[in-house]
This record gives structure tokens, sequence and C-alpha cells, in this order.
């Protein structure tokens, strides 16, 4: 108890009654705090010193049981307190100290006799007894345990899809009794404690950019840890456009969000190869593929984009030339006839490139070449490769 006045400085007893304080302690000239006897009653409570002994102040023993505690509730919390604990039991009226281990709770407010809400105080990881003090004495005690807070250390994978649904793996301690995972302000559309050192947490949806993963426990909240919300990839590009059905083309896919990129395909068929060459630009090499036309994707973490058009071509045939022979200075016209010929980009009498017209798929007009007297072999190159040769006649003009 405290007991105020003055000239209490050279105090050499406290008594309550006649009984002497087991300890006191002479704060200043004005204040001493001392430990009351065992007694009972209303006693004078008086202060000796050199000068004499003061007057004296009533205090009355009551004869209270001592409060009881039954529960408390959330029996744990952080290490760095703050929790509101109620606590229940009996006897709790006129309750003078609530305190964890040997720390006083930061607050506390007596609701009733059978119930007490007290401010967890600051405290080490572990369990400790929680008390009540009141007149009557001092309760027996009930366990609150100071939980260490989760630690994070690690996400796999630390990126994904702005629409979310990323499966990550948590890594790091503390996790026990989880109780939320958020990236950035957004809770996890699930999570699973797979142990102390682990969860699993499903995406939510997000932003474009980074945010960070954050474990709330019965300890308190994690540190972050980044997670990237990755752009959808889009495709506006490819070019050239088509291609041999044997592949090897290098193409150039330009677009958007292109960075990461894990996959470039023709149709469902795999790009021989590719390389990423900034976030709007891929160099890939098609595959071999079947004649028409197929929707390069690209996939990244961020999702599989739209289909850009590429067309395969296939290798141009020919059946005929009409006619087939002529003069040795050329000049005459010549029709191949068969098929594929549409982008025809080079028609060659053996080793010569003659001068040509597309007419259509199955039929382009070329210029003989002159040359020597003799057979040569007559073929037509486009985007799908060189056709098979057919054969053309040189013939010497008559002579008398």
């Amino acid at each position: 108890m405290t007991i105020t006045g003055t000239n209490l400085n050279q105090a050499t007893a406290v008594r309550f009654g006649t009984a002497l304080a087991p300890a006191f302690t002479v704060v200043s000239a004005s204040q001493i705090t001392a430990t009351t006897p065992a007694g009972t009653g209303t006693v004078l409570v008086t202060v000796t010193t050199p000068g004499g002994t003061s007057n004296g102040v009533g205090f009355s023993y009551v004869s209270a049981p001592a409060p009881v505690l039954s529960g408390a509730s959330p029996a744990q919390g952080p290490a760095a307190g703050g929790t509101t604990v109620t606590l229940t039991g009996s006897g709790f009226t006129g309750a003078t100290a609530v305190r964890f281990g040997s720390t006083n709770a930061s607050s506390f407010t007596v609701v009733s006799p059978t119930q007490i809400t007290a401010v967890a105080p600051p405290g080490a990881a572990g369990p400790v007894p929680i008390t009540v003090t009141g007149p009557g004495g001092t309760s027996n005690g009930v366990t609150y345990t100071y939980v260490a807070g989760p630690v994070l250390s690690g996400v796999s994978p630390a990126q994904g899809p702005v629409s979310g649904g990323t499966t990550v793996t948590l890594t790091g301690s503390g996790f026990t009794g989880a109780t939320a995972v958020r990236f950035g302000s957004v809770p996890a559309v699930s999570f699973t404690v797979v142990s102390s050192t682990q969860i699993t947490a499903v995406a939510p949806p997000g932003a474009a950019g980074p945010v960070q993963i954050i474990v709330t426990g019965p300890g308190g909240a994690s540190n972050g840890v980044t997670y990237f919300y990755v752009g959808l990839p889009t495709l506006g590009a490819v070019t050239p456009g088509q291609g041999p059905t044997s592949g090897g083309t290098p193409v150039t896919l330009t677009g958007t969000n292109l960075l990461g990129a894990t996959a470039v395909k023709f149709g469902t068929v795999a790009a021989t190869s590719f390389t990423v060459v900034s976030d709007i630009q891929i160099n890939a090499v098609a595959p071999p593929g079947a004649a028409g036309p197929v929707q390069v994707t690209v996939t990244t973490p961020g999702g599989t984009s739209n289909g850009v058009t590429y067309l395969y071509v296939a290798v141009p045939t020919l059946t005929s030339a009409v006619p087939g022979q002529g003069p040795l200075g050329g000049g005459n016209t010549v029709t191949l006839f068969g098929t594929g010929l549409t982008t025809a980009s080079a028609v060659h009498f053996g080793s010569t490139l003659a001068a040509f017209t597309v007419v259509s798929d199955n039929w382009v007009t070329a210029t003989a070449p002159a040359g020597s007297a003799g057979a040569v072999n007559v073929t037509v190159t486009t985007e799908g490769g060189t056709s098979n040769a057919v054969t053309y006649a040189r013939v010497a003009g008559p002579g008398i």
C-alpha cells in the first residue's frame, strides 16, 4: 500500500495498529510504500521517525476470499503484447492487479465479480501464468502462451497471372495456427498449413506488378515476401506470316508482356527454338507443319496470348510445260501447270532465271530464256520451297 503525508523521509517504522509492517520503502518526504502485516478489523496506520510518531489513518482488513481463475480467452497472443484477454472466475471485486508472469497487465477492467478484461503486456515467447490480486490475496494461475510471430523466407513460384489461381508454396517458420494469408491487401483464395514451416496458398486476382505476401497467426503478422502479378501476353503480328511445311523459317513475333515466355507454339506444336528479345519481341523458328493456317501463341507466367495466323505453304508441284520446246534464242511464252504456284518467287530454266507471271495457283506463264540446244529442267520456287522439275527442250532452227 502507499502512505502519503509529510516529513516521512527518515521513517524508522511503519505500524498497522501494533503490528510492524514486514517491509516498507521511503519513496520521498511525502510518500512511503509498505507491505501490510496480517491482521483483522480496522487499525490505525502510523509512521515513526526521529521526530516522533505520526497521527494514524484507518486501514480495514477485509475477510474476503482470494480471487479464483478458471479460464483465459484467448489463451495465447503475440510476444509484442496488446491482446485483450477475458479472464473468468470468481472473487474479482476490488482486484488491484493482473499479472502475466511477473509483469503487470498493460491495463485491466473489472467487468463483474466473475469477469475481468486485461491487455497482455509484451513478453518472451512461451507460457506464463496469469494471476489476479485482490483484497483477499492472489489467485491461482491460468496459462497464457506468448507466441512468436510467423517469419517468411520464400515463395515459389514467385509470379503468376493477374487472373490469380496460382498455387504457391510459402516457406518460413511459426506457421502453426495461421489465421490469414494475404497478397497485398487481398486474402488468398484458400490456404493450407502443411507444417510449422510450410503453407500452400492460392493467389487471388491482382493488378500487374509486385505485392507483398504476409501470413498472420496468433503471434502477429509476418514480414512480407514479394510476388509478381504478370500481365497476360498479347501478340500483334508474326513476320513473315508464312513459310514451308518443312519448317525452319525464322519469324519475329511482336506484342506486349512477352518477358518470361516459357513456350511458343505454332498450332499445338512447339517452336523449334525461340529467344525473348524484349517485352515486345520474340524471335522464333517455325517447326514443320501441315499445309494451311495455324495460330501462333506465346505462354508466359501471365498466361497464354491470343493467336496470330501463320500460313504453312506446301511445296509447289509442276505437271507440264506447254509448249515443251522452243528456239535456241528463247523469247517464247511457256505455260507451266501445277499446284501451289500462288506465291511463286522464281522460275528457272536450268540455272537461268526467267521472267514470269502468276496467273493462278495452278498456272504460271514464263518467258523462255536463250540457251544451247537440248533439254533443261524447269522449276518454280515459292514460299513452300522449290518444285519438282519438268523438261523443256531448246531446238536449233532448220538450215539449208
